[in-house]
């Protein structure tokens, strides 16, 4: 198992820390975003992290691991890998996060549901009630990042490789847009409304 600084290290090695002015997904602002696309591009990290988490639920029968695109889908692949079970990824239909192309999760069957990053924990939780619906048992829940310093709950098991407490705010209260010195991006990989 990796150990916090060993994980920040990845981070900071695969320059997926950044420092500016960011519009995270959920729609808040904050001083710090983590891009988990630089550390997923290298396989060597990526196996690294996904180890952390996959030893994390060694012992609890997970026979499915899921996850929402697109930060998903290479965690879920890689922890399924060394887990030695299929993997699937959800996608947003039409805003709404769904099961498709032709993935089925099987009713009672045990489901680790992982994410690279975690801020409100939206996402995953969209995840987590689609394989309810579809009459699976979420086990636990896998992270690469927890950027809410283990506030989020889940309400089941949940190993992050690495938690930080990255402070975020509402788009109204944001010191950074008051300051009006840094222009705000939006580097994730959905649109936010």
């Amino acid at each position: 198992m990796l150990n916090q600084d060993e994980a920040r290290q990845i981070f900071i090695d695969a320059q997926a820390l950044l420092n500016g002015h960011f519009k995270l997904t959920s729609g808040r602002h904050s001083n710090q975003y983590m891009q988990c696309a630089q550390v997923l591009k290298y396989p060597h990290y990526t196996e690294k992290l996904a180890r952390h988490l996959a030893d994390g639920f060694l012992d609890d029968g997970v026979e499915l691991v899921v996850g929402p695109a697109m930060g998903g889908i290479i965690v879920a692949y890689e922890v399924g890998r060394q887990l030695g079970v299929p993997a699937i990824f959800t996608e947003r239909q039409d805003g709404e996060m769904v099961i498709r192309r032709g993935f089925n999760i099987e009713p009672g069957q045990k489901v680790l549901v992982v994410e690279d990053v975690v801020t409100t924990g939206g996402s995953v939780k969209e995840v987590i009630e689609q394989v309810k619906s579809a009459g699976g048992e979420v086990i636990g829940v896998g992270v690469l990042v927890d950027r809410s310093a283990g506030k989020v709950d889940f309400g089941v098991k949940t190993v992050a490789t690495l938690t930080m407490d990255i402070e975020s705010w509402e788009p109204d209260n944001c010191p950074l847009c008051q300051e009006g010195k840094i222009e705000v991006i939006k580097p994730g990989s959905r649109t936010v409304k």
